[in-house]
């Protein structure tokens, strides 16, 4: 069992006014979003999403996952052990500790969690290889409709940096390349001029 008087015990560094401190505090934040998202998640998703606000430190956001899987609040659901869910255990602990959690720490940690889960989804689903050639670099981008990939293309980069931005700006919004592509192809042109203006909305938004 935990030793529920633990206090302000951990390194606070990179953690914003407001975060948590205490390692109960930590625990009792890592269960609450397994709880709140409701999917499993692994272990370096569950560190990004706390560090990205800054509402723990990195080393004790991640030796208290630990510590969850440890005492059976986390449990793995895949058998490389890569994915985890939260137990009835954990369970108990996220609905008798989340209200000594400030309201801030768990709406930023929610929203930055779906945000990050999106992220991913549409990266899994929205592929992006990048492989050096003699030239340069070969980006090939696949837009997956579940069983097929509704579109898969290669583009040239001449250098790494380049690959890497159009790799980004993919995954920013994959369904724009679908669009501008079947608009060319079919010479449709509202969707053509409705992806422009996309296209302009977001470099206004840039600048």
């Amino acid at each position: 069992m935990y030793d529920y008087e633990e206090t302000l015990n951990t390194f606070d560094e990179g953690v914003i006014l407001g975060g948590v401190r205490s390692k109960n505090e930590i625990r009792t934040l890592i269960c609450y979003l397994y709880a709140s998202v409701k999917t499993p998640m692994d272990k370096e998703t569950v560190v990004e999403i706390i560090q990205a606000k800054g509402l723990a430190n990195y080393f004790e956001t991640s030796a208290c996952f630990d510590d969850l899987i440890a005492h059976n609040n986390l449990a793995p659901t895949d058998e490389n052990k890569k994915l985890y869910d939260i137990t009835d255990n954990g369970r108990m602990v996220s609905e008798q500790l989340e209200s000594t959690l400030a309201n801030s720490v768990k709406e930023k940690a929610y929203t930055c969690a779906l945000a990050l889960l999106e992220k991913r989804r549409i990266e899994k689903e929205n592929a992006v290889t990048i492989s050096k050639t003699d030239k340069g670099y070969n980006v090939n981008c696949r837009i997956s409709g579940g069983d097929v990939d509704l579109i898969s293309i290669d583009i040239y980069a001449p250098d790494n940096k380049q690959a890497k931005v159009i790799k980004k700006n993919f995954h920013n919004n994959p369904e724009l390349l679908y669009k501008v592509i079947m608009g060319t192809m079919t010479k449709d042109k509202s969707m053509v001029q409705e992806c422009l203006k996309t296209i302009s909305s977001d470099s206004r938004r840039r600048d």
